[in-house]
């Protein structure tokens, strides 16, 4: 009796191992709320905790505005190519990624976008917004940089503030450079979510290198916050209304 005790306890130990293991393979939903937790979707993780709330600057520098690519992506770089993320079950775009030459850049006239719709896309005007819709389809790598106009997998829901003080500078310094040198950039831009069901971005991640040189030249390592001055953003939906 007590031997057949002993086995079932054991197998019950067992049972009960087993259980808990599997429990702790499968993904959990974090809590919402706040700019907290490593809370990246789709690629790479980035602390939104360690980034201060907006302010008033459209973006900041991360990591003393050094790129985090590894040596063997510069080496790779050296050779044009573009590449973007399939979209997720939700619709989202993920990270993007090239390396910008003169090859790469557009060599036609930039067409209309406006069949894309992306995640989260509940545009509303404003008086006080420049253009006055809140939203624009913002390119994650720009139209300048690779000629990509209507991809799908390439456009977010950005707000006109993100798109025109936050990113485009950016994208500016890396086209002038790519035109006055001849060489190559390495490029990425990756849409954050601060939550698993955000459709619209709380803002990208940017990095930059010059390649032929190591990144002597141009480097740049960047968040752009996706917020319109004066106006509140449901991220979940990307709803909005004025302050």
């Amino acid at each position: 009796m007590k031997k057949s005790w002993g086995i079932f306890l054991v197998i019950l130990c067992l049972t009960g191992l087993f259980l808990w293991i599997t429990y702790l393979s499968f993904p959990h939903e974090k809590p919402r709320g706040g700019m907290s937790g490593d809370v990246s979707v789709l690629a790479e993780e980035i602390d939104l905790d360690s980034l201060p709330e907006y302010s008033g600057e459209a973006a900041i520098e991360i990591n003393d505005n050094v790129p985090d690519f590894e040596e063997y992506e510069i080496e790779e770089a050296q050779t044009s190519y573009e590449s973007y993320s399939e979209l997720d079950a939700l619709g989202r775009c993920g990270k993007a990624e090239a390396s910008v030459s003169l090859d790469t850049m557009p060599t036609k006239k930039r067409t209309s976008i406006s069949s894309v719709k992306p995640s989260g896309w509940e545009n509303e005007k404003y008086d006080f917004v420049s253009g006055e819709w809140v939203y624009n389809r913002c390119h994650l790598i720009g139209f300048q940089l690779t000629g990509e106009n209507a991809n799908s997998r390439n456009l977010i829901t950005g707000t006109r503030y993100m798109n025109v003080e936050g990113m485009l500078p950016y994208e500016n310094e890396v086209a002038d450079y790519v035109k006055s040198t001849g060489e190559h950039v390495l490029y990425e831009v990756t849409p954050i979510y601060e939550d698993s069901d955000d459709l619209v971005a709380s803002g990208v991640h940017m990095q930059a290198c010059s390649v032929e040189d190591d990144c002597a030249s141009l480097a740049f390592n960047v968040y752009a916050y996706n917020v319109q001055p004066g106006i509140e953003i449901d991220y979940r939906t990307g709803e909005n209304w004025e302050e």
